[in-house]
């Protein structure tokens, strides 16, 4: 495989793909892209549709980059390039995170001064998932905001995980 530098003119999202990006997680991808660089290329088929990277794609063109790192996937079916674009989405979010291991992480990060909210997720989100506090992280959970509702209610009910996206009741 050999990565190449195309022009993001060149570049043509896949008309169909199912997983969207809001303007909120495009900037989230540009300050990645500003912090660590273009650490992961484009994915792209022999017509310069892109097969996997289109958040990423868009973030380049909120930075007006001129051109990024792409990898060159040919010989694929198109019944093979529609299900790629689906599996590369799907597949990450069935990871889990290790929890421990997460909280050293975050809390080692944190206690550097680093700046957290370049991992994507929100200071609510982290504190609710790690701890109560970045400064004393701890194993029991705080669930920052969270209320009890009624059994009636939960068609109205709706939450985002802050881990994996899921959105409960998505309407």
């Amino acid at each position: 495989m050999k990565i190449i530098n195309i022009s993001t003119e060149k570049l043509t999202p896949y008309i169909n793909n199912s997983r969207t990006h809001n303007d909120e997680q495009i900037e989230q991808i540009a300050n990645s892209i500003r912090e660590f660089g273009f650490t992961n290329p484009v994915l792209i088929d022999e017509n310069n549709e892109v097969l996997a990277g289109h958040g990423r794609l868009k973030a380049a063109e909120f930075l007006e980059l001129k051109s990024i790192p792409s990898i060159q996937i040919t010989g694929l079916t198109e019944q093979q390039k529609k299900a790629y674009v689906i599996a590369d989405n799907k597949l990450a979010l069935n990871a889990v995170w290790d929890d421990e291991m997460l909280q050293k992480e975050l809390s080692d990060l944190f206690a550097q001064d680093f700046d957290l909210s370049l991992l994507g997720w929100s200071e609510n989100e982290i504190t609710s998932f790690v701890g109560n506090s970045l400064e004393n992280i701890i194993d029991e959970k705080d669930y920052i905001g969270a209320e009890e509702i009624e059994f009636e209610d939960i068609d109205n009910f709706q939450h985002v995980c802050p881990r994996c996206s899921f959105n409960f009741n998505d309407k």
